[in-house]
This record gives structure tokens, sequence and C-alpha cells, in this order.
């Protein structure tokens, strides 16, 4: 039951935020003095926090929703405080409705305020200085590759490098993911104050940078066909700019040592690129070959971001989707096959390699020699959540959707619990799709709830039979709640015929747990003081009973004392 929780791509957002009213997953140790900070199991509260800011630790490993082994529901201490009482969550609590309503109910406020703005006044604009938060000494990581051009300064030639600040004894402060081009203007090792600008990039274009110096030369660039002549109307410039052509060209710069007309490297200019050299010319390393405008530029305000949530919470296989890796590895290229490019990725260690054929026109943004993680984007675009699961499994698509939904509801300034997100994301992830049913009664592709499987497995292994195998099966929030594994609640969703055949065919029993199937028969729901837990409580009087005589004699004497008092 573990998430890392850090301020790494987040909005800058402090930790204190994202662990506040959650449970520790184990002690949290001071890193100097190794005392416990707060024993594991206990509710991260105010005064943990400051102690844990005061300890500069960076990550905590928390209880969360995502991984709760509860069988229904979710346990108390993976929740953890309810934000409207401040205490840990009762028992009985309807989290789920809560959870969802929570996500649902900032859609509606800011649809309305982009009504009022219009769509293009809330693009975001990217800032092209970066700027340190914190005192430090700068580090390059070692999957930066950086050349040094004319100027002196240290230009990025691969995506997703990384700089990270480190303080006196080496630990880390701060990390900033780098996109290619950015030029550095800070060596490693330099020691930095917080607001010093320690890069800058161009946040409307991807370049194709120049590694070596040589000569440029242009292939397949054909007037018309695969290039165009573009002439600025205020500047009169002209620039080339590749066009998407229906015959086989693939426009490339080459760049040769002009000593012995030796090849130095092969540019693949995309669909849509400026050309920024000439044939003939002479360029140094880290010049600027070619420029592809961002598409970032598109408004990513609640508009964008409503159909983006709910793309996300659907697993829909976004359009022009981004490859990932498979593997560790280094990036090779291979012989174009098919009109697509051949890129392979070879594990250096055991030599195994993963073929990726990539359509022409996509922007890869790896170079030859890169060295890549897997899961780490190939091509530009938006990344499939079904490949993250099949390639990193499910604790990286978790941390993957949470984050990418809270990206959306940030940009506009709402906030939303993370164990909100969490708990939608647990039911999209409840169903594992089973590879191998062994001696189980399962069937091949079958999809049954992580719970079964588990326990069905356990049970086979008991008695010496082969176990089944599954994988991890992600559904859209629309197809889970269709798989419920109550039908009366299925059946008043969407399908309704449908899902009451199939229950009727499969001869399926309702164990009426949700609060839907108690609605529609009339029962109390499980929900609050009509949770199961307190159905059957009853009330013992702590005070001995009166005698009825005493009560008479009572009242009498009171009765005697008011027409003395009154007069009558």
């Amino acid at each position: 039951i573990e998430i890392e929780t850090s301020t790494e791509g987040e909005g800058n957002l402090p930790l204190r935020q994202r662990i506040l009213g959650r449970t520790s997953l184990h002690d949290i140790i001071h890193p100097v003095t190794n005392e416990v900070l707060l024993a594991a199991d206990e509710e991260i509260d105010e005064a943990a926090c400051d102690r844990i800011e005061e300890a500069q630790i960076d990550s905590v490993w928390i209880r969360s929703g995502l991984t709760c082994d509860a069988r229904h529901g979710m346990c108390a201490k993976c929740y953890g405080r309810d934000l409207s009482t401040g205490r840990l969550v009762e028992i009985g609590t309807a989290v789920g409705i809560i959870a969802a309503q929570s996500i649902g109910e900032p859609g509606t406020q800011l649809t309305m305020r982009t009504f009022h703005i219009g769509g293009t006044a809330q693009a975001v604009v990217a800032t092209p200085e970066i700027v340190t938060h914190h005192a430090g000494v700068i580090s390059y990581e070692d999957d930066l590759r950086v050349i040094r051009n004319d100027d002196g300064q240290n230009i990025v030639l691969n995506k997703n490098g990384a700089l990270v600040i480190r303080d006196a004894n080496g630990r880390e402060l701060e990390r900033v993911t780098l996109q290619i081009g950015t030029a550095l203007q800070i060596d490693d090792g330099a020691e930095v104050t917080p607001g010093t600008i320690i890069a800058i990039w161009d946040p409307h274009s991807v370049p194709v940078l120049a590694e070596k110096a040589g000569i440029v030369s242009f292939h397949d660039f054909v007037e018309d066909v695969s290039v165009q002549t573009d002439r600025d109307a205020q500047t009169g410039l002209q620039t080339l700019v590749v066009m998407e052509s229906r015959e086989t060209l693939h426009p490339q710069i080459i760049i040769s040592d002009p000593a012995t007309d030796s090849v130095l490297g092969y540019y693949h200019i995309p669909v849509g690129a400026h050309v920024m050299v000439h044939e003939g010319e002479r360029v140094t390393p880290g010049r600027l070959l070619a420029k592809t405008p961002r598409k970032e530029g598109k408004t990513r305000d609640i508009t964008g971001g409503l159909p983006r949530v709910a793309e996300l919470f659907e697993a829909r296989h976004p359009k022009d989707a981004a490859d990932i890796a498979k593997i560790d590895g280094v990036v090779e290229f291979g012989e174009n096959q098919r009109g697509r490019r051949c890129l392979i990725i070879r594990d250096e260690s055991t030599m195994a390699y993963e073929e990726h054929l990539i359509p022409m026109g996509k922007h890869i943004v790896v170079f030859k020699g890169d060295r890549v993680r897997k899961g780490q984007q190939l091509t530009d675009g938006p990344i499939v959540p079904q490949e993250i699961l099949d390639v990193c499994g499910p604790q990286e698509l978790q941390s993957y959707l949470v984050s990418e939904v809270q990206q959306v509801y940030r940009l506009q300034g709402v906030e939303i619990n993370d164990k909100h997100i969490e708990i939608i994301v647990r039911q999209m992830l409840r169903k594992v799709r089973i590879t191998n049913p062994g001696d189980t009664d399962f069937l091949w592709g079958e999809q049954v709830t992580r719970q079964q499987f588990l326990e069905v497995n356990q049970k086979i292994s008991e008695e010496g039979k082969r176990p089944a195998a599954a994988q991890p099966a992600l559904l859209g929030i629309t197809k889970a709640s269709l798989e419920t594994d109550s039908f009366i609640s299925a059946a008043s969703f969407q399908d309704t015929t449908r899902v009451l055949t199939d229950a009727a065919t499969m001869g399926r029993v309702d164990e009426l747990r949700g609060f839907k199937e108690n609605v529609i028969l009339g029962h109390l729901i499980p929900g609050g003081t009509g949770f199961p837990l307190y159905r059957h409580i009853k009330l013992v009087p702590l005070a001995e009973p009166i005698d009825v005589e005493e009560l008479n004699a009572a009242a009498e004497a009171a009765q005697k004392k008011a027409q003395d008092v009154l007069g009558f």
C-alpha cells in the first residue's frame, strides 16, 4: 500500500499539502538524528507535517486507496482524514460518492468560467526561463547530453534529461526536466542561489540541432513536392517548410566532414518544420537546423480540460498517440520498412532488442545513442494509458492518471485532494484478465476482480494445484460501472435489457451491498448509520429504573410545592 509522494512535476505543490491527513506506511525517521518522527500506521497531522518539514524530508511513503486490500470498499487507514470533519474517516462514510462529487463539481464551475473569458485568452503561457527555488550545487544527471556552442553555452540534445540541485550533504532539493534545445546558463558543479536563471528554452517550437561541425546538404528536398518556400508577409524573409508528400520522400539534412566528405550525421526533418539553414552552409555544434512549431499552443483550459479528464477516466485511445519504450536500452535506427522508420532499442547487457515502426511524418524525440528508460516517450503526442499498464505496470499507471487529472484542474486553480482521484482510479483497475487458467474454473480472457482472483489462487495453491495467471485490466469508468458485481446497479445505469438478460442467463446473485441496488429495492442504504456494522446496536440504559410509587410520590410533592408557592 505504497505511493511515494514528492514535489516533482506537481506544479510545485508542497509535500505537506499532499500528505496531510493521510496515514504513514513505515516509521518516518529523521535523516540526521535517526529519531522516529512518526510511527507506522499513524495519521500525519499538522504537528507531524511540521516535524517532517523541519527534518527536510522530501518523500514519504503513505497508505493509499490505490493499493488498499479491503475486500469491499476501502479501509479507513488507507483513506485517512475525512476532509469535512478533520478527523479520521468514520466507518460507513460513502467515500466513493464524495470522490465522484469532488471531481464533478469543479467541472461545472469551470465550463462556465471559460464562457466569460473565451478560448484563446486562457492559453497556457510557458515561461522561457527556468529559475531555481533553492540554494545549492547544480549537478547534470547521467542521462543529460549537452554540447557547447559558439557562444559558450551548453545546449541540451536529448529530451527528459535532468538538472538536479543538491545541498551540501548531497541531498536532492530540486529536479528540473529539460527540453531539447534548452540553453544552460550555468555549468555542472556551480553554486546557485534561489531565483537564479539556470536555463532558457523556446516554448513555441521543437528544434533539430547539429551535433557536430560540418557542411550542410539536403536529401529528398523537392520543391512543391516535399518542401515549399514560405514567405513571411511582414519581414519578407523566405523559409523552407517541409510538407506532407504522397511520394516516398523522406526529407533529411545531412552533415558531412568538409575534409573527408564522410557523413557525420543524418537529421530527419518532420512535417511542418521550418528549415533554418541553407545548402552548402558550414554549421557548428549546437546550431539550429530546423524547428517545428509546438502544437501545445492550443488552449489547455478546462474546455480543453474537461474532455481531457473524460478521456483519462474513460481510458480512451488518444488521437496521434506517442510510442513509448518497452525496455531500458540505447536507441539505434534500422533500415526504413514500408515507408516507416525503424527505431530499435537495444539492452546492452542482454543484447535483447525491441523494434518500433514509426510513420515518417511523426516527430521522434530521441536520437541515436540516447539511453531510454522503460515507458519513456519516443515520439510526440499523448501517451496511451493501456500501454503504460502493459509496459510499466499498475503502480506507474496509477500515478500517471492521478497526476494528469490533477494537472488539468490545477491549471484552473482548483484544488482536489489526491485521495478522491485515487478512489476513481482504484475502481478502474479492480479487474484482472486471466492469461492462463491453470487448474481453476476461470476461462481464458475472462475478467474477474483482483480480490476474487487472489482468493481462488490461494485456495488452489493450498490444494497443491496449478494457480491461474492474470494481467491487470484497465476499464473506463462507464465500462467499470457496467461490470460491477451487482447486476441491479449495472441495469439502472445503461443497457438495461442486455444486463438483465446476461444476469438471468448466468444465474447471477446480487448481494445488495451497494447503494443503488438497495435504493431500487426500497431497503435502508448501507451507508452512515445504515451500515451493517451499526444495524444491530442495542441501547443499554445506564440509569437504574425508578419505582412507580416513588415517581407518583415525587410528582405529588412537586405539585404541592407549586401550589404553596403560587398560593392557590
